[in-house]
């Protein structure tokens, strides 16, 4: 058995990298990774969007959005704030990792407004609006409540 060993960590150093990350990628469970960014204004509300494709009753919720291929998960917070509002946002510090429903990783960074003028996508969005952590819409994804709880500790 250690000769199989020795044969195996042979053979995988002899593959070189390109090759080794192929079959590294062919043989482990691939993830998306949904990104999630709690953004406040300069008074530190929170930013939230009423999303049209979520759920009745469960639909606000923060800018979220999957990372593309390449993509930095604080860039992927930056564009979908982007996207969906027009505005501009710069991410501060990661808040939260953890895996979601099946093969899915979640992860969550507190943010800041840059400015810009609020320009809703109606494909995705059908409202916006900067709330008090203590005044949240009823229809607030329970987690995204807990979110904003979480991070306003540490808020200004």
């Amino acid at each position: 058995m250690a000769a199989l060993r020795s044969l195996a960590a042979t053979v995988w150093r002899a593959i070189g990298g390109a090759v080794q990350w192929r079959l590294l990628w062919l043989s482990q469970a691939t993830f998306m990774v949904g990104v999630v960014g709690v953004i406040r204004d300069d008074d530190g509300r929170v930013l939230l969007l009423k999303h049209r494709f979520w759920p009745e009753g469960r639909q606000w919720g923060l800018p979220t959005g999957y990372a593309k291929r390449g993509e930095t998960f604080e860039d992927t917070v930056v564009r979908e704030v982007m996207e969906e509002t027009g505005l501009k946002a710069r991410v501060n510090r990661l808040v939260r990792v953890e895996s979601g429903f099946r093969l899915r990783v979640e992860i969550a960074y507190e943010g800041e407004l840059l400015g810009g003028t609020l320009a809703l996508d109606p494909t995705e969005i059908l409202e916006a609006g900067w709330f008090p952590a203590e005044a949240m819409p009823e229809e607030l994804m329970p987690g995204h409540r807990l979110l904003v709880a979480a991070t306003s500790a540490g808020s200004r």
